[in-house]
């Protein structure tokens, strides 16, 4: 059975104002944007609204009614930006939310009401975290998104809907109740039809007839007759794994318990589909809505928890639980197939399978970061900086091999430098060379070695490499790019040999 939460949020705008400048808590204020060359209110804070003035008003006629009326500039996408800050904050509580318009939220809380204590601890304590963030909300729990929505905005009595009783609860709520458009609801209001209860009994085709087929759908919806689905903000990742805390967790001891059962049910899990992970993410969101998370890589997918509990281990100190813990996340973000085979090496000790390397870079990546340690493959191109690429993991094998047939630098500088150089004559090695402010004397040389490029990458001018020795034993690794000949040509230095 699913049972869905709607989260209504008055006076987003004019909230997020007062969270900004307490000091606008107690002023009549409002929110405007220009609109066909006037100044119209797009919202207004409850002492405002208390006055007589509310949204689509001009505000030179509402300057009229209360002069010291305060005005501020409606940025476009901020109210959007904020709505989606707060759907982020719910995942907390269920991992599937979606944006219902501008100001609100639909939350599919199946299966998640148990954890708090039922739906009435579960709702009073979104609403009481919510309210102390200074958001003026009102929310609703049914079957139903529809009844849900209608009993949130227009509902009077309890908010909770009990399972399959959201047509009772529809009953005495008016059409609006049902998300409908404008001039249905105005050809309602005309026929004297002002509560749910005036038409729902009424012939089908009849409805139909009268006021569309969007009637009937939004009737169906709210009843549970047809399926609404929703758009959650962001996909429910398919390795992922919840752990919420009767009491919030402080300490390092309650983070490390909360980890170890996270990564055993995550782990369990991979086995079962025969994948390792190698990226993983865990989540701890706070009680003061703020949400804190550690990441961590490894070189080949792994499953085994003790060497990821070990790779966690070394990040759990920037955790900062504040005033607690009280939800923790873990997903796996990357997932690779990994062979039962494979997965018994981690308990193999000697030999060349690999796993104690793959382990000890994992834990160099941990302690200095997954960007200081890199494997690269060769490549099928002939300039050297083209000749190499990055490589994923540790498994990956190269589909060419290295060039061993002619001199290469042990390091490559990911682009050419240039250079001044002294030649004695063209075709020849230089003499001298000035190299970040450095005059190298050249004593040994040899070369050219030609390299172009791909005739179907780009057109243009070949390379002449050398290898030179300057007075002090130090070995470069330089070219000339183009020929006296053909013009002025240009020196680059591009690597240093051992």
């Amino acid at each position: 059975m699913h049972r869905y939460v709607a989260i209504w949020f008055r006076h987003l705008k004019t909230d997020r104002m007062i969270r900004r400048q307490p000091e606008l808590k107690n002023l009549p204020f409002v929110i405007a944007a220009p609109e066909r060359g006037r100044m119209v209110i797009k919202a207004a804070n409850t002492e405002a609204q208390a006055k007589g003035i509310d949204t689509d008003m001009v505000v030179a006629d509402c300057r009229a009614i209360l002069p010291t009326l305060q005005v501020f500039d409606d940025k476009p996408g901020d109210a959007a930006k904020l709505l989606n800050a707060l759907a982020e904050w719910c995942l907390c509580y269920t991992p599937t939310v979606a944006i219902d318009g501008m100001d609100g939220l639909i939350l599919d809380v199946s299966g998640c009401a148990h954890l708090w204590g039922g739906e009435k601890p579960y709702l009073k304590d979104i609403a009481t975290k919510l309210r102390c963030f200074g958001y003026d909300v009102r929310l609703a729990i049914a079957d139903t998104v529809g009844a849900a929505w209608a009993i949130c905005r227009f509902g009077k009595a309890s908010p909770i809907v009990e399972p399959h009783n959201q047509l009772e609860a529809l009953m005495l709520l008016p059409p609006a109740a049902l998300r409908l458009e404008a001039p249905i609801l105005e050809r309602l209001k005309k026929l004297g039809l002002y509560q749910i209860q005036n038409f729902i009994n009424m012939p089908r085709k009849a409805l139909r007839r009268r006021f569309g087929q969007s009637i009937l759908t939004r009737l169906d919806q709210a009843l549970g007759q047809e399926h609404e689905t929703l758009l959650p903000i962001q996909p429910i990742e398919p390795y992922l794994e919840r752990l919420p805390c009767p009491e919030p967790i402080r300490s390092p001891t309650g983070i490390e318990i909360a980890l170890k059962k996270l990564l055993e049910q995550l782990c369990t899990r991979l086995a079962k589909e025969e994948k390792g992970l190698r990226k993983c993410v865990l989540k701890c969101y706070r009680i003061d809505g703020i949400m804190k998370q550690i990441e961590i890589g490894t070189s080949r997918p792994s499953r085994n928890v003790a060497h990821l509990f070990k790779l966690f281990d070394l990040k759990i100190a920037m955790i900062e639980p504040a005033l607690g813990i009280e939800v923790f996340t873990i997903e796996a973000a990357i997932v690779e197939d990994i062979s039962a085979i494979q997965d018994a090496l981690w308990n193999f000790t000697e030999g060349g399978n690999g796993t104690a390397v793959g382990e000890l870079l994992d834990r160099i990546a941990g302690k200095l970061g997954i960007d200081t340690i890199h494997r690269y493959l060769p490549d099928e191109h002939y300039w050297p900086e083209r000749s190499v690429k990055l490589a994923s993991s540790l498994s990956e094998t190269p589909q060419t091999a290295w060039r061993r047939d002619l001199p290469r630098p042990i390091h490559l500088l990911p682009a050419p430098e240039t250079i001044e150089v002294t030649v004695p004559m063209p075709d020849y090695p230089p003499m001298l060379f000035r190299y970040r402010d450095e005059l190298h004397h050249v004593s040994k040389a040899d070369g050219p070695e030609r390299i172009e490029q791909e005739w179907w990458q780009a057109q243009g001018h070949y390379r002449d490499y050398y290898c030179v020795e300057d007075e002090k034993g130090r070995r470069y690794w330089l070219f000339r790019l183009g020929s006296y000949e053909t013009g002025d040509p240009k020196w680059f230095i591009h690597g240093f040999f051992a």
